[in-house]
């Protein structure tokens, strides 16, 4: 659900209308991570929302009003720009963007509702090791050679976390895993958005295609909110919405190799949540699974910056 550039060969390929020399962007490393660090607190305070919904809405109702509402909120600026503010030369890269993302909230939203907060955040985090044969199988883009240690830590962490054959094992942290490919296979696919679009486009035509889509899922399981739920939809519609437009930013300011890392500060926050709101300790195992895939996640935002402008 981030979305960065294509790589440097993908781009070669775009047709003369589109192609033409672009001006380097200006790094501002400082700044973008703290654009990435207010993006990663309130993720948190998203997932936060999004468990205490899970016990009165079903999930289908959760993704839709997260992004219908996330549509009116933005509905004021794509009224002052008029047709502007929808123009695009990347419709189809739109169109990927949130239909695959959508299909990652789904996953991630009911992570968040079978699992701990940390846990799901940490599984949907794991996407960076993912990214390099989604580019491979769609791109055609190699492999980069530095990828291989990172992808065997993260996997030995995802295999503490999931615990395959102990008996703890839990069916939703698959589905969390899932989320994380589709998220990035997401990514994959709109890498150029934020080189020819605004941060408000980007964010504006995702809320436009995951409502539409989310839309027949939401009406067959649908069930009148609560009166005590409202306050709880704004909120997460407020800190999700925030939260995309900071982290759109912060790729905009710096390298992803280099700001992408500050996102993992979400997992150590939705850990605090665990512990203060839902009385949630994680077990010795998922730990160390934990501090496994964020170092794997680090070290495979940083062997892809070799060979792409933006990174991962």
């Amino acid at each position: 659900m981030i979305p960065e550039h294509l790589p440097e060969p993908t781009r070669r390929k775009a047709p003369p209308a589109l192609a033409g020399p672009e001006a380097p962007q200006p790094t501002n490393l400082p700044r973008a991570a703290g654009f990435m660090v207010a993006a990663a607190l309130l993720f948190a305070l998203m997932g936060v929302m999004v468990k205490i919904l899970s016990h009165s809405l079903p999930n289908a109702m959760v993704v839709f009003l997260r992004s219908g509402l996330a549509l009116v909120v933005l509905l004021p600026a794509m009224a002052r720009h008029g047709r502007s503010a929808l123009r695009t030369q990347h419709l189809g890269e739109h169109i990927v963007r949130g239909t695959v993302g959508m299909a990652a909230m789904y996953c991630f939203f009911f992570a968040i509702a079978q699992l701990g907060l940390a846990e799901a955040l940490l599984l949907n985090y794991s996407l960076p090791l993912f990214i390099p044969f989604v580019e491979r199988a769609w791109l055609g883009v190699p492999i980069p050679k530095g990828i291989w240690k990172p992808l065997g830590i993260g996997l030995l962490g995802l295999v503490f976390i999931l615990k395959p054959g102990l008996g703890l094992f839990q069916p939703a942290a698959l589905v969390g895993v899932m989320g994380a490919v589709f998220a990035a296979t997401a990514q994959v696919g709109v890498r150029s958005l934020t080189r020819t679009e605004s941060v408000t486009k980007i964010v504006l035509y995702f809320s436009i295609v995951s409502t539409l889509i989310g839309l027949g899922p939401a009406l067959v399981a649908w069930k009148n909110p609560g009166v005590e739920s409202i306050p709880v939809l704004i909120a997460l519609v407020g800190a999700g919405t925030a939260a995309q437009l900071l982290m759109t930013r912060a790729y905009q300011l710096a390298p992803a190799a280099q700001v992408g890392p500050f996102i993992y500060g979400s997992v150590a926050f939705a850990a605090v949540f665990d512990w203060l709101i839902f009385a949630r300790h994680p077990d010795s195992v998922s730990s160390l699974g934990a501090g496994l895939v964020v170092v794997a996640g680090i070290l495979a935002l940083r062997s892809g910056s070799g060979s792409r402008r933006a990174g991962v």
